[in-house]
């Protein structure tokens, strides 16, 4: 069974203890801000179909399988398909860029279809960072539980 990460993480505690342990910097993880973050300057020219493809969505409007697959991330599974849990590893570049292991997949079951389907849910290690996806990572909505 695969434990979503978000799930074993410590937070500030755990980084001091590990700081203690290891004997590196005890670095706590905050937000960044838009305001505050660094431009990056990178080589790589994205097309319009990465810009802006990520929106939101209301938890109430997701489809029922997607309230399933939600409560099976948050109960730690068990999950209907291998690849559930496995590292996600945002090569459209459609998601917020991440270093690698940050985001997970989970399949959202498509009625009717003869395999995994299109739809999927994609973590990330924030609390309530859920993103939806009906057309197999074309484009994210992320899931707003206060609405």
């Amino acid at each position: 069974m695969k434990i979503p990460p978000r799930i074993i993480r410590f937070g500030a505690v755990g980084a001091l203890a590990s700081a203690l342990l290891v004997g590196g910097p005890a670095l706590a993880a905050t937000p960044i801000t838009t305001a505050a973050a660094p431009v990056a300057h990178t080589a790589t020219v994205r097309t319009a179909t990465h810009l802006a493809a990520v929106g939101s969505i209301c938890y109430s409007k997701l489809p029922a399988q997607a309230h399933e697959t939600l409560d099976l991330i948050a109960k730690g599974g068990p999950f209907p398909y291998p690849q559930d849990g496995t590292v996600f590893s945002n090569r459209e570049g459609v998601l917020p860029q991440q270093q690698s292991g940050y985001y997970h997949e989970y399949t959202v079951k498509t009625p009717g279809s003869p395999d995994r389907g299109a739809r999927r849910i994609v973590t990330g290690e924030q609390k309530d960072e859920d993103y939806y996806t009906a057309d197999h990572y074309k484009s994210f909505d992320l899931v707003d539980r206060g609405c």
